[in-house]
Order: structure tokens, then sequence, then C-alpha cells
């Protein structure tokens, strides 16, 4: 009897044990739950408002108690500067975080800490964050290029990191792409460079190359309508070519001044963006280099072929300058009128192919390009100046319609082949594409992806238009 009542207590006894452990267990996750509701309160709590002390403590009770003193004492950084912060921002200086899992993890930390607080970083307008978790998170919506394949679901040289435009990215609920830009490494100038996402060096001193190349164009194109003039067909012996546009629409005396003027309108505008972009130092490297390339051209086209004067009402007459010192004078002359009527330049034999069209086109496109979608009224203004002026250089009997054709067509497949390119840096893993265009190559390869239109006014006075712009 006694081994059986033993027997029996000892298991009682286990029972109990047994319960006890549930009921601990119980209770040591009902205080993990509260512990964790009770920190997603503070949390919620106005993380914005928090003092450096705070973030302090932040810090120490995610376990990151070593960057205490470089992230709070040395650069302050409070709850709103902690809300911002980003991968980038471990990874570049003045922080330069080195060790890669501290940076992962804390990247998560910060990650799951601006989740919680949407709602304030939208009020800041820190919201979508320009970062890789963000774009990891939104996935296709956010992402500038458009998936391909059925029902959306492949991208563009998809598989393969730094392979294509994008990256297919897999997750519980849907597809989602993110640019190839963030998530891909550059070389520059034989060095291996990592760019920070949501960030564009400026390279002024590229900017500045840009500056020079189509310096020189313009003086070598202007030399080169010089050397036309002097072989511009008799016209006597070589009259009009037939031309249906011509012939049919009568001519406007003033339809060319006209033309000059809504150039005169685009550039005023282009400059009011380059002026207040904050990445101006890009985008004047940009139409450097396309205006630069595409009057190269034109002076290869106008040199080889010589039309006819387009009309009899121009005055045209082959003109015999004695030396070449006479001819690099009157270049100059052309090249500080910009070529314009309107500052008393009058030449002869540059048709092909129109260089006011290249102008007007140009910056049309750049206007458009480098302002947000929604401003509609600017885009309209600027598409209606761009086909005015074009209608303008035709009614005025300046140019033949293949001239102005072939410009405009030039203009615009090179500024949507540059910035194709541009934007989805395809060029970078392609020998043959850097090989055809290695003036791309160097100014673009440390642009990741397309310039976000961001504007800010770069003066400090007045204060209420640093205020209202940014």
């Amino acid at each position: 009897m006694l081994p059986s009542c033993l027997r029996h207590v000892g298991h009682d006894t286990i029972l109990g044990v047994e319960k006890l452990a549930e009921s601990c267990s119980e209770t040591s996750s009902s205080t993990v739950t509260l512990g964790r509701l009770s920190r997603m309160s503070e949390l919620d709590d106005h993380v914005g408002a928090w003092s450096s002390n705070r973030v302090a403590q932040w810090l120490q009770e995610e376990g990151f108690g070593q960057y205490v003193g470089l992230l709070c004492t040395q650069h302050r950084i409070d709850g709103l500067s902690l809300l911002a912060l980003t991968e980038a921002d471990l990874r570049g200086p003045p922080l330069s975080l080195t060790v890669l899992g501290d940076i992962k993890r804390l990247t998560v930390a910060l990650r799951r800490l601006q989740m919680e607080n949407k709602p304030e970083l939208e009020e800041l307008g820190l919201w979508p964050l320009d970062s890789l978790s963000a774009g990891l998170e939104l996935g296709a919506s956010r992402a500038e290029w458009s998936c391909d394949g059925a029902e959306r679901r492949g991208c563009n040289g998809a598989d393969h990191l730094c392979n294509g435009p994008v990256l297919r990215l897999r997750n519980s609920s849907s597809l989602g792409c993110v640019p190839r830009a963030v998530l891909c490494h550059t070389h520059s100038n034989g060095r291996f460079q990592q760019p920070m996402a949501g960030r564009l060096d400026p390279e002024v001193w590229k900017t500045v190359i840009s500056s020079i190349y189509v310096f020189l164009v313009c003086g070598l194109t202007s030399f080169v309508m010089v050397v036309v003039h002097e072989r511009v067909p008799d016209m006597r012996t070589y009259p009009p070519l037939p031309d249906i546009f011509l012939d049919s629409v009568p001519r406007i005396p003033w339809a060319f001044v006209m033309a000059e003027a809504c150039g005169l309108i685009l550039c005023y505008m282009f400059l009011l963006i380059l002026l207040l972009h904050k990445h101006r130092s890009i985008l004047l490297r940009r139409l450097c280099s396309l205006m630069g390339t595409v009057f190269l051209l034109r002076c290869c086209t106008m040199f080889v072929t010589s039309l006819s004067v387009p009309g009899q009402h121009l005055k045209c007459a082959s003109l015999s300058y004695g030396d070449t010192w006479a001819k690099i004078q009157r270049a100059m002359a052309i090249w500080s009128g910009f070529g314009m009527t309107l500052t008393g330049v009058q030449t002869c034999g540059d048709y092909m192919f129109s260089g006011h069209t290249v102008v007007i086109t140009l910056l049309n496109f750049f206007v458009t390009e480098y302002t947000p979608r929604n401003w509609n009224l600017i885009h309209t203004i600027s598409w209606v100046l761009n086909l005015f002026g074009i209608f303008f250089i035709l009614a005025a009997h300046e140019h033949y319609s293949i001239d102005v054709f072939i410009a405009f067509y030039i203009t615009t497949r090179l500024f949507l082949y540059y910035h194709t390119l541009a934007n989805t840096r395809a060029y970078q893993h392609s020998r043959r594409a850097r090989i055809w265009f290695p003036m791309f190559s160097f100014f673009e390869c440390n642009v990741n992806g397309p310039v976000p239109n961001q504007y800010h006014w770069p003066f400090d006075k007045p204060a209420f238009m640093k205020t209202l712009i940014g």
C-alpha cells in the first residue's frame, strides 16, 4: 500500500508542479505582452518629440548601447532625427558605421520605429522614405519603371541583381519592383563606389567639362557656318527646292522673330527651373552634353551637303573672306549673337538641319522632364511654345520642312535615348554601350536612376522664399 500511496502522492505532486509551471508561463507571457504594449504606447507617444536622452534609452533597449555616444552625444540625434535616419546615413559620413551586422540590425529597428510612426512622418513630409527599405516595402507602387509580363509578375531583367533596370521581389502578398539603381554598385573613373540611396553627387567638375564641351562645339558650329556661307549655291542656278509646306503656306515676314521669341520664353522657363532644382548641376550637365552632341552632328550635315536657299526673299550670296582671321572674326560675331536674327546675325547655307528647332525642342523636353508630372499648365505652355516655334520657322520660309523634321526627330530621339539609358542604367553592364557612348558613360556613371524633381531656394535671402520653396 505504501508504495502505491507514494506513487499517488508523487503523481499529484507532478500534476501540481505542471499546473504551477503553466500558470507561471501564462503570467510571464502576460508580463511580456504588457511590456510590449507599454513599449508600443511609448513609441506611439510622439517619437518626434523625443530628446537625445530618450533616444539613448531607446538605443540601449534595442541593444545598440555602443552607439549612444556617437549618435546622441556627438551628433545630437533626437526623435525627429531618428525618424529620418536611413541606412545610407549609417553607412556614409559622418557616422560611417563599419560593422555590417550592426548596420542591418539598426536599420531594421529604425524601420520598425518608422512604420509605427508613419502618420507622424507623413505630417513632416518624410514619407515615403528615400531608402532601400522603403523601396522594398512599397514595391511596384513606388517604382518608376513598370513591370512586364503576365499579370505584372515579372520585371525587366528581373531575377538578377544589377542585370537590368529593376529587381523582382517576392513576399507573402504581392510582387513588386524596385529600381535596380538603389541595389547596385557603380564604378567611377576606375574606382569602385557604393552609391547611397536617395543621394546624388552633383559632380560640379563634370558639369564644368560639359560646359566647356558645348562652348567649343558652338564655336566650331559658328566657324562651319562661315565656311558653308562661302559655298552657298547661286540662287539663279539653283532655285528653291520643291517643298509641300513652303509651297502651300504663304510667307509671314515676322514669323521668324516670333519663333525666336518662343525660344527665349522657353529658355527663361528652363533657367528658372535650373535655379530652383535641387540637382541643377546634373540638369545643366545633361543639357550641355546633349546640346553639344546635336550641334556637333549639325556641323557635319551642314558641311557635307549644301542645300539651295529655301526662299527668294533671302538675300543670300556666296561670301568670300580674305583670310582665316577674317573667318574667325565672323564666327565670333555669330557665336556672340547666339546665331539669332534678334541680335542682328544673318547667315545662309546652314539649312541641314535647323538649329532653332533643336534649341526650342530640347528646352521643351527639359522643362517637361524636370518638373512634376502634375504641373500640367507648365507642360502645356512648354509644348505650345515648342510647336508654335516650329510652325513660325516654317512660316518664315527660313528652312525647308525636311530641315525642321530631321532636327525635331534627332533631338527627341537623343533626349529619350539618353534619359532611358541614364534612368535604367542598362549601359552599365554593356561593353558595347560604353564603347559607343563614352562621354555619356563618363557623365552618368554615378547618377543612380531617375533624378527626382526636388526644389529649394539656393540663397539665404529673402527668408520667405526659402520657407515657401524649401
